[in-house]
């Protein structure tokens, strides 16, 4: 029998592509996380093309499709989706998405992650995070049944007959129901997650009724009964969704990044994807073509007709994309390169069996994966093995302590230059900061000196000489080399350092964390200077009066004698906290700079920041919302800033429960920061600010408490994609901290971690750019967490 060559690829979906459908071969659904349905239809054979239009744009992730094929008013038929909001929709797949949809069927409290339909069409059942799966009637459009005892997330469901539903859960049982809701028997046998369902044809080989699927990446056939009759292997991963054939052939997808082919018992062809994930797999029941939905946000469309094969230039573009995907070490395991074979392995030996994958050691020195392809009995080009590797080097010694740079700073001419030492692992900003603040400089040319350090370290990584690389600088620890932050061991800083065989637990965290250093005198100075610069420009109101500035001084020189620990009954506490409200209200944004900064120190130092109310009953969250500082990104450092003192609100009872009260608020002003800037201390801040809220979600007082759980869905979102754009070593290691604290509160904030926010594919590529023996440590702390 022919292989499967590709048809078609379908790009249009902005993200991951987590649900297809082909119930005819004019047309094929999918859902997407980029919370959007579409409709592909055929508009030409040869070559196969289709073009798209969205049946349904929501905002939030759409998991799961299913369609009722055409009945009695509903000639085109309807389509099914559901997701993260908890509501499935049904719609008229030619309608525009602005219209309503034709039901809302609400019933679930979590994610509906599976959908199917009877094959008599009276009947829906539904799979969902909420422990449940529900029976819905088609004629009066509501829930007719709950299927129960399911112990955790139901992730599969399969309207095996008019009188049977299977369910696959997370708690590695197999359940039969009746469509009334009746518990008819459990099957036990998988050792993981069960993931994937699917209905085997009457003449199937094994003579088995259904096949199973899940973490464990074996695909399991069973009688109706609850029967083991066979198992399939040759995923290495995963496995996410399989669909039977016309023929009795079965297709499935995983995280190993391939389709497979299994005839009877053997796995037949092997189609790797140039993408992570391959979420889902389904088959046109009509003519067996296949179609595939991915991470890299493509639709594939495979066939084993010739006349419906995509042109040669398509096939040799996605082989030739496939060949150039880059592999994280993680997905191979460890590789000793000085065993692996060269190139001349692949002309020299066959592979043993479809799917076999062997590594080869390149004349470049790169790694690249090949795999058996039974039928054309050669070995096929998959990727290259990626892995950074950092190298050791010379530090240079400055006024007794050793630095990775020393820098001659030109400040004014005719003047001998300033030394401005540097060490990878400190922060551009706290360096510059420290620079200034030690040459007695204005704050003004901040900006300017750590643009100065950014710019001359570029591509030196720590442990290096001071030779730039082509690596990108980590940067680590932005609060100096006393107070970093590092719950484990210290950072190492050989090329390859091997990880201790026993390490301390990193997760959860349980201390807040706060960023309350400063050089007040220095503010005090600058909030004096720009309150002058305001009097001799006219502009009277909001300037400071002499008494409140005498106020200032004396909260700015308490704080300096209590070491930044305010007694809660000092008066200047709350005397500061509502003039620095008022200038904050009043002053021009250009001026709010050592504002923010003082308003940064006094709410970890004192209470009266959290409890302080203006008039109208506003508390620091709405003068931050109000005066629009938090979405200010023309001023980053006032935003950052901004978002310190959110972060060291934490630091007093009254704060805790000022941000508790406010995390909606809160978490509306510092989303937008978690998709990508190009300010670290920004982003180290907001993770900081991440950091404390996942501590007070797993307080004793608080991880019981279902808000805790609804506020770690919301923060491991924002987590998931503030670590998919950034770089910087200390704000991945501090937001890793802080997603794998909230994955502790239990099996449903794991589950939704691995399922909805793609948290394996987010470590993937955070260990493909980042090596620190810290972030090796988290990283497998939390991958164990969502085993």
């Amino acid at each position: 029998m022919c292989e499967f060559k590709l048809s078609a690829s379908l790009e249009g979906h902005g993200d991951d592509v987590r649900g297809v459908l082909f119930p005819e071969p004019k047309r094929i659904l999918s859902a997407s996380r980029d919370a959007t349905v579409r409709v592909w239809t055929r508009v030409s054979e040869h070559p196969p093309k289709f073009d798209d239009t969205i049946a349904s744009h929501g905002q939030a992730f759409v998991n799961s499709i299913a369609f009722l094929p055409p009945f009695s008013n509903y000639q085109d038929g309807l389509i099914l989706a559901g997701g993260k909001d908890t509501v499935i929709e049904v719609r008229e797949p030619g309608k525009p998405p602005a219209t309503n949809a034709e039901r809302l069927l609400v019933g679930h409290a979590h994610n509906v992650c599976s959908l199917d339909v009877s094959p008599d069409w009276t009947w829906i059942v539904s799979g969902s995070w909420d422990a449940t799966a529900r029976v819905w009637s088609v004629e009066k459009w509501e829930s007719v049944a709950v299927l129960e005892s399911h112990e955790a997330s139901v992730w599969s469901v399969l309207a095996y007959d008019k009188d049977t539903i299977i369910t696959a859960c997370a708690d590695k049982l197999i359940r039969v129901f009746s469509p009334a809701g009746k518990l008819l028997r459990r099957i036990k046998g998988n050792t993981d997650i069960v993931r994937a369902l699917c209905k085997l044809p009457k003449n199937h080989p094994s003579e088995a009724d259904f096949a199973s699927a899940g973490n464990d990446g074996i695909i399991r056939l069973w009688d109706i009964d609850g029967r083991q009759v066979a198992q399939l292997h040759g995923h290495e991963n995963f496995i996410y969704s399989i669909a039977s054939l016309p023929n009795g052939e079965l297709v499935s997808s995983s995280e190993d990044r391939t389709v497979r082919v299994w005839r009877g018992n053997q796995c037949v062809q092997t189609i790797t994807h140039p993408a992570i994930s391959v979420w889902t797999v389904a088959v046109c029941p009509e003519n067996g073509d296949i179609v595939s939905g991915a991470s890299d946000r493509i639709l594939r469309v495979f066939t084993r007709e010739a006349a419906r094969q995509a042109d040669q230039q398509t096939i040799q573009m996605f082989e030739e994309a496939v060949k150039g995907s880059s592999i994280p070490q993680q997905q191979v395991g460890e590789i000793n390169k000085e065993k692996l074979p060269g190139p001349e392995f692949l002309t020299q030996k066959s592979g043993t069996k479809e799917g076999q994958v062997v590594m080869i050691r390149e004349a470049n020195g790169s790694i690249t994966a090949h795999t058996w392809s039974m039928a054309s009995s050669q070995w096929v080009n998959v990727g290259t093995v990626v892995d950074a590797v950092g190298s050791s080097g010379k530090k240079i010694d400055y006024l007794g302590k050793e630095y990775d740079y020393v820098f001659d700073v030109d400040i004014a001419e005719g003047k001998p230059p300033l030394k401005l030492p540097y060490n990878l692992s400190q922060n551009p900003y706290e360096a510059a900061t420290k620079f200034l603040e030690d040459n007695d400089l204005p704050l003004t040319y901040l900006d300017e000196v750590a643009n100065f350090i950014t710019t001359n370290t570029q591509g030196a990584t720590l442990g290096q000489s001071s030779q730039p690389s082509k690596q990108a600088p980590p940067g680590a620890d932005p609060w100096g080399s006393e107070s970093r932050y590092r719950p484990g061991n210290a950072m190492q800083t050989s090329s390859e350092p091997a990880l201790p065989t026993e390490r301390p637990k990193l997760l959860p965290q349980s201390q807040y964390l706060s960023i309350k250093t400063g050089n007040l005198k220095t503010i005090q100075k600058k909030i004096e200077e720009l309150n002058e610069q305001l009097l001799n420009s006219g502009a009277k109101e909001g300037t400071l009066s002499q008494g409140q500035i005498s106020i200032l001084r004396s909260l700015t020189t308490a704080l300096e004698k209590t070491s930044l620990k305010l007694a809660s009954s000092d008066p200047s506490a709350e005397e500061g906290v509502e003039i620095l409200a008022h200038l904050l209200t009043l002053w021009p944004p250009a001026n709010c700079l050592p504002v923010l900064d003082l308003f940064r120190v006094l709410a970890a130092a004192s209470p009266a920041a959290a409890s302080f109310r203006t008039s109208s009953s506003a508390s620091l969250v709405e003068i931050f919302t109000e005066s629009g500082v938090v979405s200010d990104m023309q001023r980053p450092n006032n935003v950052m800033l901004a978002v310190r003192a959110l972060a060291n609100l934490f630091e007093t009872g009254k704060g805790q429960q000022l941000a508790d009260e406010k995390f909606t608020e809160i978490h509306k002003l510092v989303q937008p920061l978690c998709k990508g800037n190009s300010n670290r201390n920004l982003t180290i801040a907001v993770s900081t600010l991440y950091i404390n809220y996942a501590v007070l979600c797993t307080s004793e007082t608080h991880k019981n408490l279902p808000s805790s759980l609804d506020r770690a869905f919301a923060l491991l979102e924002d987590l998931s994609s503030l670590l998919g754009a950034e770089k910087d070593s200390e704000a991945v290691y501090r937001a890793l901290v802080a997603l794998g604290t909230f994955i502790t509160l239990g099996e449903e904030a794991a589950t939704a971690a691995r399922e909805v926010y793609e948290v394996p594919k987010v470590l993937s590529k955070v260990g493909t750019t980042n090596k620190e023996p810290r972030i090796k440590a988290v990283t497998r702390e939390i991958e164990g967490l969502m085993v």
